[in-house]
């Protein structure tokens, strides 16, 4: 009886000695496969500022409208010959047509987006449209909320009176006048940080196009108003108004297209369009379409 009962005991003890080998050879292949496993997704490898290839050129704006097949571009519209509804009810003008070539140089579509000239730079920040091309003055103020390419026009802006006006002729004659601007343009910036200070007090009012500040000014609301020649000609034709230029111009301004801050690759491209189409004779083509002219050289 002592000799059975002592079999069984060392063959249980057998059985559990291998039963706890099998166990810890089990758990020492688990934790090499978990050894060997990635610790993070390329995902995750992205998100946390990690190598991931191919990640950043997923994500980036040119890619994204590049899948879309479509550019969303921002411009007020009623600029012409800049930008305006032609008509046939479709966006028409010279920015249109920079927007157009530009479009088909990346590979895609271009969809306008009109609204008034104060929104846009909003919009472009909200992400509801991926460029503005609609005279949009390069300063150094708008460097800081945006980027832009290299100009793409050059403007002469100059002031403007009714026919029968000879006491306007310069910038000083403005102190006491009543004076029209675009809201949110570089002109109301330069009127209000620049001329008010030196020529001393006048009324600036501001409007949402260049149309009904043509109006007021040639109904006598008001008493001037600052623009290039090249925006006034086609309003003053349709329209009959009784108005003029006068001396010389007082600043030259350069428009580029905007975009949002931090997208290298899109604003490399829409640079790259914009240098290729200079090159081809392109740009000379469109510019002579809308002025009449050749472009200056820059």
């Amino acid at each position: 009886m002592l000799t059975k009962k002592k079999s069984r005991n060392t063959l249980f003890l057998t059985l559990s000695v291998l039963l706890l080998v099998v166990l810890a050879l089990a758990g020492c292949g688990s934790n090499n496969k978990s050894n060997n496993a990635p610790t993070s997704s390329p995902a995750n490898n992205a998100a946390n500022g990690g190598s991931s290839a191919n990640a950043g050129n997923e994500d980036n704006l040119l890619n994204k409208i590049k899948t879309a097949g479509v550019i969303k571009v921002g411009l007020m519209g009623t600029y012409a010959p800049y930008n305006f509804l032609n008509d046939n009810k479709e966006i028409d003008g010279f920015d249109a047509d920079i927007a157009k070539e530009a479009a088909k140089r990346i590979g895609v579509k271009v969809e306008f987006a009109p609204q008034e000239f104060s929104g846009l730079i909003p919009s472009l920040q909200a992400g509801k449209i991926d460029a503005i091309i609609s005279q949009v003055t390069i300063t150094d103020e708008r460097k800081q909320q945006i980027d832009f390419t290299q100009p793409y026009i050059t403007n002469q802006v100059k002031i403007i009176v009714k026919e029968n006006n000879n006491s306007i002729t310069k910038l000083e004659d403005f102190k006491g006048k009543n004076i029209g601007v675009g809201l949110g343009t570089n002109d109301e910036s330069y009127l209000r940080n620049e001329v008010l200070p030196k020529v001393g007090s006048f009324k600036i009012k501001t409007y949402d196009d260049v149309i009904t500040s043509l109006q007021d000014l040639n109904a006598g609301r008001i008493d001037a108003t600052i623009n290039n020649l090249y925006a006034l000609k086609p309003i003053v034709d349709k329209n009959g108004f009784k108005i003029k230029a006068v001396g010389d111009a007082i600043k030259s301004d350069q428009a580029g297209i905007a975009v949002r801050k931090n997208n290298p690759e899109f604003l490399a491209a829409l640079d790259k369009a914009l240098t290729d189409m200079k090159a081809d004779g392109t740009y000379k083509t469109i510019f002579k379409k809308w002025f009449g002219e050749e472009p200056s050289a820059e």
